[in-house]
């Protein structure tokens, strides 16, 4: 694989409906319906709204065969009012809808983890080799007729892996693990492979963003041992709503797409559907932007490994690098400015001359023909200044450099400074290749010097901030080339505190430093039982000031409690206005009236001594 240059996996075409996917089609934008599939005109109405917003599929939930078969009267409804999108049947736990599904649907979704397997128990369960494979042979007679009628009836399939619903059967020789969840897949995609079907899309998803990633990667290079090339599609589980969701979904959607990985994608909101299409838009669009690009002449790091990255080992100066948290820093140009003490910034850049009115947990970086040795600030050189490098005598200097400044006068001179910081810079079409060249090149060169990733943009827009800038830090988080950011946008439209949140956001939605309590909302379907959106803002007015807790908000059981395996504490639909509450993995109550729930919640956290009142 080529880390420094873009271009796109080759994969399969796959004929959903008129509107193929794979091959050399667009990477195509998808959401789903959050009414009741039994609603024909609510279900008509809204596919048409997430239509009109530009998507190219939209997904419906079938609980039983009574949905699925009316899928028959949606697919004519929107038909009859020249709408000619796909429809795609989303199953889970049972495999007859899926066969009604695949009479309606353009294409049906299943779920590995409970199409034959039931639902996921949490316990240890042990499997010997014998009983194991009879497993799959019971997958194997259940699935196969699934794919004739499929072949009969034209429609596409997509195996759909979800982190927090893989079966015990898995769980039990694989663990929670992207091994397992792509093993999970691999004896789906094994079975169509020999039934010679190859109408099928994979999707592999999580709202952990590092698990969803790795396992993406680790997907695609299995499927390539295996010669297979079919397409893929990405998206974040419950990654939230309001500037959460979307710097989580463009952040782990954004990290594949860079590298050429992914045929269609849904950015899960916990907001409308159609809302999500726009934001799918943006991402795909930006991403687009690289194609053709100059070639970057990167050399791999040997010791890289692309689908189990773990931190590049750096030196740590002062609170850079090392086993310190990626820092952040404020490029502030007057030095000043209103500062949000929940995304304080670590540093802040002020150019040319200091402020009058320092903060003493802030540190100061200044340009070095500038600085004076003042306490708690640092010079910051550009590459045309590495031989002064030599002559200032600054415990923490910041060299500001892009890929081509690294030369070998460049090389000589940090092996002798192990105490200057690098702030990578890039004006290339493909800012992640160049960024990824300077580390590579630093780890060619056995240099540990902390790299701190400067990204640019001048938008005016916060959304088209957030979107761009955590799909340009996606990949290097994943990589595990972050000690930090520095985030600047030229338009006054957007403050610096907002800015300053958004780069604390990124980090966070990368999982390598916590800043506020993070959310694992679902984005809701006909499944959802409850007012999701009103809930989670009620959720969020009580909790949002807790530093460090995760709460998964989930409509349903489908993926609560497992794709919130890794929250604090849960929310999760047990029936029509009824709510059962989680700490981890474990229900501490059940059936509270929906009513109630959020000061129920509210109760267990403070009763766990996880509470404290707002400032």
């Amino acid at each position: 694989m080529d880390y420094f240059n873009y271009s796109r996996r080759e994969a399969n075409e796959v004929y959903v409906g008129a509107t193929p996917l794979g091959g050399a089609n667009p990477i195509r934008i998808q959401s789903m319906t959050n009414t009741v599939t039994m609603d024909t005109e609510a279900c008509v109405e809204q596919a048409k709204r997430i239509i009109d917003a530009g998507g190219e599929y939209v997904r419906l939930t079938t609980q039983g065969v009574r949905e699925a078969e009316n899928l028959k009267n949606i697919n004519a409804g929107l038909r009859s009012q020249g709408y000619n999108t796909p429809l795609v049947a989303d199953v889970h736990f049972n495999p007859k809808v899926a066969d009604v599904a695949a009479l309606y649907a353009e294409k049906v979704r299943i779920n590995p983890g409970n199409y034959v397997d039931a639902a996921r128990t949490f316990k240890k369960l042990e499997y010997t080799d014998e009983e194991y494979a009879q497993e799959i042979q019971k997958i194997r007679d259940r699935f196969v007729p699934f794919l004739n009628i499929c072949k009969e009836n034209h429609t596409a399939i997509r195996i759909g892996v979800n982190h927090g619903s893989l079966s015990d059967r898995i769980m039990s020789r694989y663990g929670d693990t992207p091994e397992g969840m792509v093993e999970s897949c691999m004896e789906f995609l094994r079975i169509c492979v020999d039934e010679k079907f190859f109408n099928v899309v994979i999707s592999i998803k999580a709202s952990n963003t590092v698990v969803m990633v790795k396992t993406v990667r680790l997907l695609a290079e299995q499927m390539e041992k295996e010669g297979m090339a079919f397409p893929l599609h990405l998206g974040v589980t419950e990654a939230g709503d309001g500037e959460d969701g979307r710097i989580k979904s463009a952040l782990g959607i954004g990290a594949l797409l860079a590298d050429g990985l992914g045929d269609t994608i849904r950015v899960s909101l916990s907001e409308a559907p159609e809302a999500e299409i726009p934001v799918a838009r943006k991402l795909v669009n930006y991403i687009l932007e690289r194609k053709d690009h100059p070639y970057i002449p990167g050399a791999a790091a040997p010791e890289f490994n692309y689908t189990n990255p773990s931190r590049r080992k750096t030196d740590a100066v002062m609170n850079i690098g090392g086993d310190n948290l990626p820092v952040v820093i404020s490029p502030r140009l007057d030095g000043n400015g209103e500062i949000n003490e929940q995304f304080r910034p670590d540093y802040i850049y002020c150019g040319q001359q200091l402020p009058e009115n320092r903060r003493k947990d802030i540190g100061y970086i200044i340009d070095a023909n500038q600085w004076d040795g003042t306490e708690g600030t640092y010079p910051a050189f550009n590459y045309q200044q590495i031989i002064g490098l030599h002559y200032c005598n600054a415990r923490m200097k910041f060299l500001f450099t892009p890929y081509m400044g690294l030369n070998d006068e460049a090389m000589a001179c940090l092996k002798l400074h192990p105490e200057v910081v690098i702030i990578a810079q890039s004006s290339h079409p493909n800012r992640l290749g160049e960024f990824r060249g300077i580390a590579h090149q630093l780890m060619n060169q056995g240099l540990k010097n902390p790299l701190v990733f400067f990204q640019f943009y001048q938008e005016k827009e916060l959304e088209d901030l957030q979107i761009k800038s955590a799909a340009d830090m996606g990949a290097l988080i994943m990589d595990g080339f972050c000690d930090g950011i520095l985030l600047y946008n030229t338009a006054k439209e957007i403050p610096a505190t907002k800015v300053d949140e958004t780069a604390f956001g990124i980090l966070q939605a990368g999982r390598i430093r916590t800043s506020k309590t993070e959310y694992i909302s679902c984005p809701g379907c006909g499944r959802t039982l409850y007012d999701l959106e009103a809930t989670i803002a009620k959720i969020k007015a009580a909790t949002s000031h807790l530093k460090g807790l995760k709460i998964g908000i989930m409509g349903c059981i489908v993926n609560g409690p497992g794709e919130m395996a890794d929250a604090d504490y849960g929310y999760v639909g047990a029936g029509r206005g009824k709510i059962s509450l989680y700490k981890k993995k474990e229900c501490i109550e059940k059936n509270i009236p929906e009513d109630q729930a959020v000061e129920k919640l509210i109760e267990l956290i403070k009763a766990n001594g996880n509470y404290k009142e707002a400032e």
